[in-house]
């Protein structure tokens, strides 16, 4: 029976990875002890020799480790770009009943309570989602999705350190999948539930191709994230196509709430006393005095000769002297 080795991409990168990273070691090694010998001879040109096969040991073991970094982070989404994923399908395993003795009854009574399953096998698309439908194609019957894995962060859609477990606190988590034979524009909805509430939900027309690997997150705020079981539901147009479920533990962060300053109401203005008026200047008037001049005495002009009066400046003016006898008028000026 000839030997077949039957690997997947997956298993072979993970294989180079481990060699390389092997490889990065022995070389490593290798180089050091060929430095370390060649220091100690004594001749010349083998100490040289020795010296430059290690430094090309130690070069190789740098060149071997860029390779292993390269396998790790950007060897999967490029070969993945090449070859698109086909996801398998995971059947959902049915459950199996153990019979039991059935006994005859010997008086048959008529039952008065139907019992009414609370859950149904398969989830159902809630009716207030339907109105947010703006999806244009209808999707193809033949797609398929994988499992949900879930983690608290990815590198080019795919899980980094998938869990089934978190310890609180949690502050956003991916669920990531496979897909093959999609149809841009179908509406597809993803639900995340903690037993019947809903804590995160998306629903929106398709835009990742028809086959490769995507995701949908949840990023509530971390008091929502309390400890018990978690479901997400996936849905192609109406219809369930995967899901998955994972637990979180621990108590979720309670957010301590700054108490708001009450307003200090502002001091009423107190009304300054009004000014009291100024009393207005009374003004007196001086009463006119009508009293007339009365002239007491006569008084009788003569008039005298002009006389002649030598100034400074040489000339002689006409005087005329007027003498007053008798008493004048008070008021009146001489």
């Amino acid at each position: 029976m000839p030997f077949t080795l039957d690997l997947d991409i997956e298993t072979a990168l993970q294989v180079l990875f481990f060699l390389s990273v092997i490889g990065v070691i022995l070389a490593g090694i290798a180089g050091w002890n060929s430095i370390r010998a060649g220091s100690r001879l004594m001749f010349f040109r083998k100490r040289r020799d020795m010296i430059m096969r290690g430094w090309r040991m130690i070069i190789l073991a740098l060149g071997l480790a860029a390779v292993a970094f390269s396998l790790n982070q950007y060897a999967r989404p490029a070969i993945y770009r090449v070859f698109p994923p086909s996801p398998t399908i995971t059947l959902t395993p049915t459950i199996t009943q153990t019979p039991t003795i059935t006994l005859t009854p010997t008086i048959t009574e008529t039952p008065t309570i139907t019992f009414t399953p609370m859950f149904s096998p398969t989830p159902v698309l809630p009716t207030q989602y339907l109105e947010k439908f703006t999806g244009q194609q209808t999707p193809d019957p033949a797609a398929v999705f994988s499992s949900l894995q879930f983690s608290r962060k990815i590198e080019g859609n795919l899980p980094d350190e998938p869990l089934v477990e978190f310890a609180n606190p949690v502050i956003h988590v991916y669920g990531t999948f496979s897909y093959d034979k999609m149809t841009d524009g179908a509406q597809w909805t993803a639900i995340w539930m903690r037993g019947d509430e809903i804590i995160c939900d998306e629903s929106k027309p398709w835009d990742g191709g028809t086959g490769g690997y995507g995701y949908t997150d949840c990023f509530p705020a971390a008091e929502k994230w309390l400890p018990g079981e978690y479901e997400v539901q996936v849905f192609l147009g109406t219809q369930f196509i995967t899901g998955g479920t994972f637990t979180v533990t621990g108590d979720a962060p309670t957010v301590t709430r700054t108490p708001v300053p009450s307003r200090t109401p502002a001091p009423t203005s107190t009304k300054l006393p009004s000014a009291t008026a100024i009393p207005s200047k009374t003004t007196f008037v001086r009463p006119t005095d009508t009293r007339q001049p009365t002239i007491t005495a006569k008084y009788t002009w003569t008039s005298l000769p002009p006389t002649e009066k030598v100034t400074a400046t040489g000339i002689k003016p006409d005087v005329k002297v007027i003498t007053v006898t008798g008493t004048p008028p008070s008021g009146l000026i001489p």
